[in-house]
């Protein structure tokens, strides 16, 4: 075959390309944000709990109908509130308490069970070497310790109301919004905080021991505080879980122990102070880093 073919004519004018503008054209090019890679991330993070949902999902929506009925064979019909809640069954006070532990316990467990296993099992360049800024894990990591909490708590709402078990009408909707959303980003970022810092699982089992159920169990998720003596009433005021749970509730109730206002400015910047302390730790790679 004549060396002037064309068809050797076209080969020798591929293999002529410069090396620099094929891998150019390899190079996939990305603007502001990483769109693809924090939707791939966000979406590892949903089916990585999904994928074990009789767990994930199942069995804290089974604890929280548990505690419900509990309650309800307990009180019966018979317990009724004073002060705030004046005349309010104590059920219907219980039920939106519950539904808010569900969020913060599993809004936490995602992201800290997500981030110590992958230290665990050195997958954690999976999320490290990909072109992902600091903030673009934050918000990965958070929106899917968001969908777990939020999903549990649906269920959970959806099981209270059909079984019968408290009347969860809904007085003011955005309420419920503001303080489920905060809760569940306070306290996934508080997971993600922990998971970042902890070297063993005994560490993050403390801050779940020493932190996140006594801020539970005192923040009036099963009493009206203001049964509790005068120092521990003003610890109450200083629980953050105490303004997610009495603003979420106020949204079913219309009534609440403390001012709304104070709870939307209080929740609010601890979600911005939880989001900063996310990013400020991705971006210094503080113990994900060599």
């Amino acid at each position: 075959m004549s060396s002037t073919d064309p068809a050797n004519t076209a080969v020798a004018a591929a293999l002529s390309v410069p090396a620099s503008v094929s891998a150019n054209r390899r190079v996939r090019q990305y603007g502001a944000v990483n769109g693809l890679g924090l939707w791939t991330l966000f979406k590892r993070e949903v089916g990585r709990f999904m994928k074990v949902w009789m767990q994930t999902i199942l069995a804290p929506v089974v604890t929280t109908l548990l505690f419900m009925t509990v309650f309800k064979l307990a009180f019966g019909d018979r317990g009724r509130l004073t002060g705030d809640f004046e005349g309010l069954n104590y059920n219907d006070f219980l039920a939106p308490g519950l539904i808010v532990m569900a969020i913060l316990q599993n809004a936490f467990q995602n992201t800290s069970s997500s981030l110590v296993q992958a230290k665990f099992n050195s997958t954690y360049v999976d999320f490290l070497m990909p072109p992902l800024s600091p903030l673009e894990l934050t918000a990965g990591f958070l929106g899917g310790a968001i969908v777990r909490g939020l999903l549990v708590a649906l269920i959970s709402a959806i099981g209270i109301a059909i079984s019968g078990l408290a009347d969860l009408s809904v007085t003011h909707v955005w309420p419920i919004v503001w303080f489920s959303l905060t809760a569940a980003i306070v306290l996934g970022g508080l997971g993600a905080i922990g998971g970042i810092w902890a070297d063993k699982f005994d560490h993050l089992s403390a801050v779940t021991n020493f932190v996140i159920v006594p801020l539970t169990f005192l923040s009036g998720t099963f009493y009206d505080i203001k049964v509790m003596t005068s120092p521990f009433q003003a610890l109450a005021h200083m629980d953050p879980f105490f303004y997610m749970i009495d603003g979420f509730r106020y949204g079913f109730l219309g009534a609440a122990n403390s001012s709304i206002l104070v709870g939307v400015i209080y929740t609010g910047a601890l979600s911005v102070i939880s989001l900063v302390a996310v990013w400020a730790l991705f971006r210094s790679g503080y113990k994900l880093k060599a």
